[in-house]
């Protein structure tokens, strides 16, 4: 169970809560699973994050009729869940997750693409771990975009680690952030393809989306914020810990990572395979796996994915044989 806290600003609070609270208990009845608190201006909900998600929906779509007409009566409240109830049937049916620029929609292309967008909704953090191909930043980002446009969070901040994957960034110019953003590109990319280009570019300016090193999160809180990590395979055990415990209140974390290329030195151990192992147990804490199937790049892709993956299981086995004796 998870709770938010909802003030009513500029509202007279009879013509908008109705008398004795009616049109709120009529919400309330709607969802019996939940718990709808109104003590003066705030109104508080109670219940799973799927369902306060749809709550929070229809209060602001009351609020809008009430500032446009001036009151809400107990027959607003009725169309206004009903609505909400329609919406939830036609995205369920068409399976978009946002409708991106000049009517693109983005929606799960694959099974586990599709149990990435379903766990997301009841669970907070999500480790999405697989091969490189899947879609695995591309339909988070999409899912970090839908929360911001459904004013479920303020802001969403992307991150990686700043390793050099066989590269030298040290020749490249300015700051770790600048040399770190040609490594982002596939996040610009997805970003351009949900978002205008100045809606896009305001939200950067104005840091409603932030996209940073790794080691820019340290010592922050991240409230309100749909976060992501990428590459979190190259990341030290320390700063796995490091960034779970930036995460506050109302916030979703999701963690990619590909466990086949790691490109830490040799003598340091992944935070993410350290994090798969010590957290597997704890509740609120989701793991989805995509492999070889999930691969939506050419063909060959997939090819090249399963040879490796023989190749990295066979140099395993030889490397437990050598330890045990």
């Amino acid at each position: 169970m998870v709770e938010k806290t909802i003030t009513l600003e500029n509202v007279s609070l009879i013509d908008f809560l109705g008398v004795d609270n009616s049109n709120i208990n009529e919400v309330a009845a709607a969802f019996p699973k939940s718990k709808i608190i109104s003590r003066g201006n705030e109104i508080k909900i109670k219940g799973h994050t799927s369902e306060i998600l749809r709550i929070n929906d229809i209060l602001n779509a009351l609020v809008a009729h009430y500032h446009k007409y001036g009151k809400v009566t107990s027959d607003n409240v009725r169309v206004y869940i009903q609505k909400e109830e329609e919406n939830v049937a036609a995205a369920a049916t068409d399976g978009v997750v946002i409708y991106g620029t000049k009517g693109f929609k983005v929606t799960p292309k694959t099974k586990n693409q599709k149990v990435l967008v379903d766990k997301i909704v009841d669970n907070d953090m999500i480790f999405a771990i697989g091969p490189a191909g899947t879609g695995k930043t591309y339909i988070s980002v999409a899912l970090a975009v839908r929360a911001l446009k459904n004013k479920e969070v303020k802001k969403i901040i992307i991150t990686r680690p700043a390793v050099e994957a066989g590269e030298n960034l040290g020749f490249l110019p300015g700051d770790l952030k600048e040399k770190i953003d040609p490594y982002l590109r596939p996040i610009y990319d997805a970003l351009d393809d949900m978002l205008p280009s100045e809606k896009l570019t305001y939200y950067l300016e104005n840091r409603v989306i932030e996209i940073a090193p790794l080691a820019y999160m340290r010592g922050r809180t991240l409230n309100n914020a749909f976060i992501l990590l990428d590459e979190a395979q190259n990341t030290t055990t320390m700063q796995m810990k490091m960034f779970l415990t930036r995460m506050g209140p109302n916030s979703k974390l999701i963690i990619n990572g590909d466990r086949s290329q790691v490109d830490l030195p040799k003598n340091q151990r992944s935070g993410l395979l350290e994090a798969m192992s010590i957290l597997k147990n704890v509740k609120g804490i989701e793991f989805v796996y995509f492999d070889g199937g999930d691969v939506i790049r050419h063909k060959l892709v997939r090819s090249i994915i399963d040879a490796y993956d023989k190749a990295f299981e066979k140099k395993k086995s030889e490397t437990e044989k050598k330890t045990e004796k």
